[in-house]
Order: structure tokens, then C-alpha cells, then sequence
């Protein structure tokens, strides 16, 4: 008889501690992405925000300056926890580069070509602590302006061109449009940040009983603004097609030229140049000039040398390649302290001659040949007198018996 032995009980099945880890480590990597993409969709789900509401491009009749103007959004109306932040861009149609504002407010001016059409949009940027701490952008909201046609094209005027003479009065000129009929008759307006409404020409240029252009005064407190020009006109029973232009004067400075021209030379043979700023409205600080020197060597198309000065007026040319017969003038133009381009002055009216080496050879000689003939003037003189002092005494009568 056999005695049945006792079963063991089942094994346990366990699990090492490394095992244990890589179990572990496996299911954070299966479950923490999606964890993430969950909890980054409820996020951006909830924060996002709406865009503005009702962009417009209004223009109040300031020649070229327009406003952009929007409505909060919707959902954010009567909301007072969370900044918003309004990122505008806008531009003529045709530019490559938007211009681009961020503002807390709901309205932006700024000066456009009326000649080409204008876009502009706008997008609603949520931060604090409606955003988590990010920052959440709306989509855009666009809106575009374009005046209505009005004339033939060819009947705009051609040719606008404007000089700003001594900073101190403003010219523009034009041509009549190809297409214009003969009595048409154009009129300027003009305008810029503090002038109130737009202004007309008091000043207009004739020519065969046609206005060509116009004169501004007064124009110092606008010399670092846009100014904002309109040329149109009026014809029976035609309409011409109005012009527009944005001026910055400060970029258009004709100044007068340089004055008190004086030339000197070493005895290294440098010549030295000095000269004056020109007198009026054209501040000092705001000139550089062009040097120029002619060696003519008795040629009248002899080249020039050219020399450039900031500020300074006064110049040194060396004389060392042998140029004997100089010329020198000088003109000025805006520097780039004051603006960014300007027109250069006319050139200095005197021309300074430098006398050459020969010349003073020359002047030597004929001092020696005048020198010797006056000697023998003198010979000649003396010699006639004694002959006529002898001539007299023979002709006298013997005296006594």
C-alpha cells in the first residue's frame, strides 16, 4: 500500500524588478503621446478666440490719410480679464512688404497712395490667463478701399516733379494730361498732420493760360511730415482723373550755392579752397559739398577731380601730378544727418584760375624788356635834349665889338 504523496502547490509566477521597470518605462511611452494629443486638443480647443469683428478703410477726405477702425470680437465683448492685443497689417496693392502695428486700440490712420487700391486685415491675439500663460491667435478678418473711377487715365497730369528751394518754399510743376481738353484747368490741395482740412494753392504757376505748377510757403512744421497732394481739375464736359503724392520735403532741398568762393596756393604747391555756407534757410549742420578741380593745361575740356567734404568748408588739393592751370568750384546738397536724399545746389558761378610757372617766367621777361626799353627811352631822351641844348647856344648872336 502506497502512501500518496502530498502535491505541492502551484508556483507563483513573479516578476523581477528589472522586468518590472521595463514594463514600466514601455507602457509611460505608449501612453504618455496619447495623454498629450488629448490634453493638446482640449487645450486648443478651449483656447481659442474669435477674430475682430467689421473692419472698415474710411477715408475722411484728408487727401491719401485713411483709418482702419474694427469691432472687438464677439466673444470677448464683455470680457475685462483677459488683454487683447489687435495685429494690423496693411498696404497698397502692388507692395511686397505689409506694414505691420500691434495696438490695444480699435483704430489706426496712416497715409496711402489713392492711386492704387489699399487691403488691410486684422487678427485678435489672446494672452493672461484666459490663454494658459500662451498666446492665442484668431484668423484674419480683411477688408480693402479703392476710389471710384473718375476721368480717362491719359487725362491725369504727367511730369509731377517738386523742389523744396532753401527750405524754404516748395515748387511743384507738372504737365497737362495727354488726353486733357483744352480748357481744362487743374487746382492743387494739399494737407498734413496739424494742418486741419485739406488747403489749396494760393500760388499757381501760368503757362499759355494753363495752371503747370504751384508755389507753398510756410511749410516748416510739415518739413519732417508726409504732406499729402492732390492735383485734379475740372473741364466741360469731361472729367479729369485726379493725381495724388506723399511728400517728405526734408528729401527734396534744393539748396542755394556755396558763397565767398577764395583760392590760395602754398608755396608746397597745395591749393588751398574756402567758402561759405549759403545764406537764408538752409541750416549749416545740414550741408556737405562737392570740390571740384580742373587742370586745363591749356585744354578747355580738360577732366575734373572731385573731393567730398561732411560739414567742413574747406579743402586741400595737391598740386603733385604736375597740373599747372587750375579751376575750382563747389556745390552742396542735404546731408544725411537732416535727410535721406536731396538735389544738389548749382555749382559755385566764379571760376579761380591758379597762375602757372611759365606765366611767371613770362611775367619776368617782360619786366626785363620793359626794364631795358625804358633805359634806352631815357638814353634817347637825354641825348635829343643835349642836341637841342647845343642847337640853341650856336644860334645865339656874339656879344661886344
Amino acid at each position: 500500500m502506497t502512501v500518496p504523496q502530498p502535491t505541492a502547490p502551484p508556483a507563483k509566477y513573479t516578476v523581477s524588478g528589472d522586468r518590472r521597470m521595463e514594463m514600466g518605462v514601455w507602457w509611460i511611452a505608449v501612453v504618455s503621446p496619447l495623454l498629450l494629443w488629448c490634453c493638446e486638443g482640449s487645450s486648443a480647443h478651449q483656447l481659442s478666440v474669435d477674430p475682430p469683428q467689421d473692419l472698415q478703410i474710411v477715408d475722411p477726405g484728408l487727401l491719401g490719410h485713411l483709418y482702419m477702425q474694427w469691432k472687438p470680437p464677439l466673444s470677448l465683448e464683455a470680457s475685462h480679464q483677459c488683454p487683447v492685443t489687435y495685429k494690423l497689417k496693411y498696404r497698397n496693392a502692388g507692395d511686397t512688404d505689409w506694414k505691420v502695428i500691434f495696438t490695444k486700440k480699435l483704430k489706426y490712420g496712416d497715409n496711402f497712395d489713392l492711386n492704387r487700391p489699399v487691403e488691410a486685415k486684422v487678427q485678435t491675439l489672446l494672452e493672461g490667463p484666459c490663454a494658459n500663460g500662451s498666446e492665442v491667435q484668431s484668423e484674419w478678418t480683411h477688408a480693402s478701399f479703392q476710389l471710384p473711377s473718375q476721368g480717362a487715365l491719359e487725362s491725369r497730369i504727367q511730369d509731377f516733379r517738386c523742389v523744396y528751394y532753401n527750405w524754404e518754399h516748395l515748387r511743384c510743376t507738372w504737365q497737362p494730361g495727354r488726353q486733357a481738353p483744352p480748357g481744362a484747368r487743374y487746382e492743387l490741395y494739399y494737407w498734413y498732420a496739424g494742418l486741419g482740412d485739406p488747403a489749396q494753392c494760393a500760388d499757381y504757376i501760368w503757362t499759355r493760360g494753363k495752371t503747370t505748377g504751384c508755389q507753398l510757403l510756410n511749410l516748416r512744421q510739415a518739413e519732417y511730415l508726409d504732406i499729402n497732394i492732390c492735383v485734379n481739375g475740372s473741364a466741360e464736359p469731361a472729367q479729369l482723373q485726379p493725381s495724388y503724392f506723399i511728400l517728405q520735403i526734408k528729401n527734396l532741398v534744393k539748396p542755394p550755392p556755396p558763397e565767398r568762393l577764395a583760392l590760395s596756393m602754398s608755396a608746397s604747391k597745395e591749393i588751398h579752397v574756402q567758402w561759405s555756407s549759403p545764406e537764408g534757410g538752409t541750416p549749416a549742420e545740414c550741408l556737405e559739398y562737392e570740390v571740384q578741380l580742373q587742370g586745363s593745361d591749356g585744354h578747355a575740356d580738360a577732366a575734373w577731380s572731385s573731393a567730398s567734404t561732411q560739414l567742413e568748408t574747406a579743402f586741400v588739393f595737391s598740386q603733385a601730378n604736375g597740373t599747372r592751370l587750375s579751376c575750382v568750384r563747389v556745390r552742396g546738397r542735404t546731408n544725411i544727418f537732416c535727410a535721406d536724399q536731396g538735389f544738389w545746389s548749382d555749382w559755385t558761378q566764379e571760376c579761380f584760375y591758379v597762375p602757372r610757372e611759365d606765366g611767371k617766367q613770362l611775367f619776368i621777361l617782360v619786366a626785363v624788356v620793359l626794364s631795358f626799353f625804358s633805359v634806352v627811352l631815357v638814353i634817347v631822351f637825354a641825348v635829343h635834349r643835349k642836341k637841342r641844348a647845343l642847337a640853341a647856344k650856336k644860334l645865339q648872336p656874339p656879344t661886344g665889338c
